[in-house]
């Protein structure tokens, strides 16, 4: 129809100029001929421009620079998603996380400035936070801010189940260097086995960020994206790995083992703990001091009585926006080209074996103290799994498995106390792994 009427118009002015140009009907006739196979070529010329613009636009979507990576990785991110969602594990986490693997897996052209790894993207000014390690401490700050250490002082022998699940971070550690990582690598990696996310992120951003060069001129990987998500996923896996590992180790009869109530903790002993503590563990472990120091920091700030509204903060707001920024970051940092590699593959491999061995030491310690301890002083050996510091699901997934064979045992408050001395005992690991490596 435009080309019709386009001929029409063409035709209609020529018959209108014609007497003033003195043109007869052949010439009118041979000219509008002329004209109208000009009008054909310009169309044909218009439709070849506008093919190349449909073209050039595609080429510039997400269409034409996908690869079956990104698609794969999309699809993780769904699944953290989904079981967020879903089975309400660890929804805090793997939301924001799955969310970012999306983010970081939507295919762009090289040099738009918009991936987590393009300078001066806003992704990769938000990802600072990871690389230099600000957000794990902030994170230990709210953590502490919202951690009653009541349980842990009542019965302090209990620190020891956290500090015996830590025989999960050194297999993990001896295993990478096996499977032929570097001393940073596999320290990096080894922290894994603590089942602590910030702790991960925080030992990985000093170790194994791209960045270090080792004495021989190697340059160590950056390993902070699958070190971070394997930290993650097996923290919110804890309610499908621990439970079965406890009734394969532990008998149905230790499992009803009901232990005696704590006693009351006063509140100044409540008080002097943060202090008490911050000195000696950063004292054993300097290295640990941006984490375990922002911990007990929270804590006093939650038992002083006098600073409510900034321990309020900091449990909320704070650690609400960091988390967050935390989640979506690393997600982010999971693009399939980098992601994707025998490396990663192995990094989930090795924290899978290694949330195994720290829940396994924690139950064998539990029930290793109880041939030293007699009556109602002996402890549930299901409480050993708590040591691993993924708080506070560990401790809820003792309680829930003891109610299984007890519906009147209740570990919940017991099992905290070797649950919050994991989180101490994988920072002070974290930091003595970084104080020889870094």
């Amino acid at each position: 129809m435009k080309k019709i009427l386009i001929i029409f118009g063409v035709l209609s002015l020529l018959i209108f100029i014609r007497p003033a140009l003195g043109l007869n009907a052949a010439q009118t006739t041979a000219d509008s001929t002329t004209i109208t196979q000009t009008e054909e070529v310009s169309d044909d010329r218009f439709i070849d421009e506008a093919l190349g613009g449909i073209k050039l636009f595609y080429n510039y979507t997400g269409f034409a620079n996908a690869t079956a990576g990104n698609l794969l990785m999309i699809l993780i991110g769904i699944v953290f998603i989904y079981l967020g969602i879903k089975f309400d594990y660890e929804p805090l986490l793997l939301i924001p996380i799955g969310a970012g693997v999306i983010i970081g897996n939507i295919p762009f052209v090289a040099g738009n400035q918009t991936g987590i790894y393009e300078t001066g993207s806003v992704l990769n000014y938000l990802y600072f936070g990871v690389v230099k390690g600000i957000y794990p401490p902030l994170i230990f700050l709210g953590i502490g801010a919202m951690t009653d250490f009541s349980s842990l002082i009542a019965n302090p022998k209990l620190m020891l189940l956290g500090a015996a699940a830590q025989i999960g971070v050194f297999a993990t550690f001896l295993g990478a260097l096996y499977l032929g990582f570097n001393l940073p690598e596999a320290g990096a990696i080894g922290i894994i086995g603590g089942a602590d996310g910030p702790t991960a992120i925080f030992l990985s951003s000093k170790l194994a960020n791209g960045v270090n060069i080792l004495a021989d001129g190697t340059v160590v990987k950056n390993l902070i994206g699958p070190i971070a998500i394997a930290a993650y996923s097996y923290m919110a896996l804890v309610p499908v790995i621990q439970p079965p590992l406890m009734r394969l180790l532990i008998s149905k009869e230790d499992r009803k083992i009901r232990m005696k109530p704590p006693r009351a903790v006063s509140q100044k002993e409540k008080m002097l703990f943060p202090i008490v503590a911050l000195i000696l563990t950063t004292f054993i472990s300097p290295g640990s001091l941006p984490l375990l120091g922002m911990l007990f920091f929270g804590n006093l700030l939650k038992e002083s009585g006098r600073t409510e509204r900034l321990a309020d903060t900091a449990r909320t707001k704070l650690i609400d926006i960091v988390t967050i920024l935390l989640g979506v970051t690393v997600g982010a940092s999971t693009q399939a080209d980098i992601f994707i590699t025998k490396d990663s593959m192995l990094i989930f491999g090795l924290g899978a074996i290694s949330f195994v061995i720290a829940t396994m030491g924690g139950l064998f310690f539990a029930k290793f103290m109880n041939l030293f301890l007699k009556g109602e002083d002996r402890i549930n050996p299901l409480i050993g799994a708590a040591g691993v510091s993924a708080v506070p699901d560990s401790a809820r997934v003792v309680h829930a498995e003891a109610l299984k064979s007890d519906p009147n045992n209740y570990l919940l408050m017991h099992a905290m106390a070797p649950n919050v001395a994991g989180v101490i005992g994988s920072a002070i690991a974290a930091g003595i792994i970084l104080s020889f490596l870094g």
